[in-house]
């Protein structure tokens, strides 16, 4: 067994097309925190999708693109499948489940570390219900010693069939190659559904609101409640060939305004200089970044909320 060793079925590859190109959408799911938004920036080989400490990070599906010779990979990150117990939970566990059921192959990210959990145990039962091909992805490996590793394998793999089981390390990179490889040779024969050179369909001003929101996650990660988000509502081009661009800050109480907004406006200018500093290296071109900071009790009911994430907003 290898680091990204397979076990269980093998699956089979499609019929070619006549310039052998393929075409998949991999949909990475799996529990709160297991390591998805890393795995997918490690397989598209660039930063596509935000990672933090925090629980439930990720919000809405992102796609991140990577080309395997001639297929087209269309890697999906997922909201972390858990027990909702508010309205924007459900609205999260309901995108990641309908990405799941749409996908061609659904890769199920779990962490080595933590092993079967109750959320484990809820996806395991949930994959029942997914006719595409199942592989199992166990996630920080590099932490463990085998004699621990082995048995978790054995224990998934009896609980459902999965097609293929991979070793990794989402952070390190080990087994990461062997998956897109893997993948690359077995998703379906067809047209590309992104230009060659693309490597995600998120537009800029989503982007730019998901950094953002990043920065505050990496340095409120304690003090500030999970019930924030971020919007941009404004984006100009420049004559000189930057971009202004202007995002408010939704919170739920004044006391969570004063704490990003921070003693003297310090905190809201060290994370909008944090923020302005990657989306200028990642758009290519100068970033003027204005931040703004609104109290709206109750946002999470708020159904125009719902759309500017593209989450659908969901009903009692």
């Amino acid at each position: 067994m290898t680091d990204a060793s397979a076990t269980g079925t093998t699956l089979p590859a499609g019929p070619s097309v006549e310039d052998g190109r393929r075409c998949g959408f991999i949909a990475i799911i799996g529990a709160p925190n297991a390591g998805k938004s890393t795995l997918v920036n490690a397989l598209v080989g660039a930063k596509i999708t935000i990672v933090s400490r925090k629980v439930q990070t990720t919000r809405v599906p992102i796609r991140g693109i990577a080309m395997e010779g001639k297929a087209q990979l269309v890697f999906i990150d997922t909201p972390g499948l858990f027990a909702p117990r508010r309205r924007l939970d459900r609205a999260m566990v309901e995108a990641a489940t309908t990405v799941a059921g749409d996908a061609d192959v659904v890769a199920f990210l779990v962490d080595a570390e933590r092993g079967i959990t109750e959320d484990v145990e809820r996806i395991l039962e949930s994959l029942k219900q997914i006719a595409a091909p199942r592989l199992l992805l166990l996630n920080k490996v590099d932490t463990l010693k085998k004699e621990k590793l082995l048995p978790l394998i054995a224990e998934l793999n009896k609980r459902h069939p999965f097609t293929e089981t991979f070793n990794i390390s989402a952070l390190k990179g080990s087994g990461v190659a062997e998956l897109r490889a893997f993948l690359g040779r077995t998703v379906p024969a067809g047209p590309w559904h992104y230009p060659e050179d693309e490597i995600t369909d998120a537009n800029e001003r989503l982007t730019a609101a998901e950094i953002t929101r990043e920065k505050i996650y990496a340095y409120l990660h304690e003090e500030l409640p999970y019930a924030a988000t971020v919007e941009t509502t404004a984006w100009k081009e420049l004559r000189a060939g930057g971009v202004r661009i202007e995002q408010t800050i939704f919170v739920e109480r004044e006391g969570q305004r004063a704490i990003v907004l921070g003693e003297g406006g310090r905190t809201i200018k060290h994370i909008s200089t944090q923020a302005r500093t990657e989306l200028t290296e990642m758009f290519g071109r100068p970033v003027h970044l204005f931040l703004f900071v609104k109290v709206r009790e109750g946002w999470e009911n708020d159904p125009e909320r719902y759309r500017e994430m593209g989450l659908e907003f969901p009903k009692d």
